[in-house]
């Protein structure tokens, strides 16, 4: 498993800890796990596509320019 260190704004760290301590999550490495997990679920087709039109410009912008 990777290991990734982030930085968050004191208020956003306070409300992290807030959740913890209420039971809400059993570690800030839970929290963040679940963030990203729901934020690809939502976003995950969008961020597929865009790289996808990212890809096709690139290559009709160099069509033709290798030989």
């Amino acid at each position: 498993m990777k290991s990734v260190q982030v930085g968050l704004p004191d208020r956003l760290a306070a409300e992290l800890d807030k959740l913890i301590k209420e039971g809400w999550f059993e570690s800030q490495e839970e929290v963040m796990r679940l963030a990203l997990i729901e934020f690809v679920r939502r976003h995950g087709f969008e961020l597929i596509e865009r790289f996808q039109r990212e890809d096709i410009a690139w290559a009709l912008q160099h069509k033709g320019t290798k030989k």
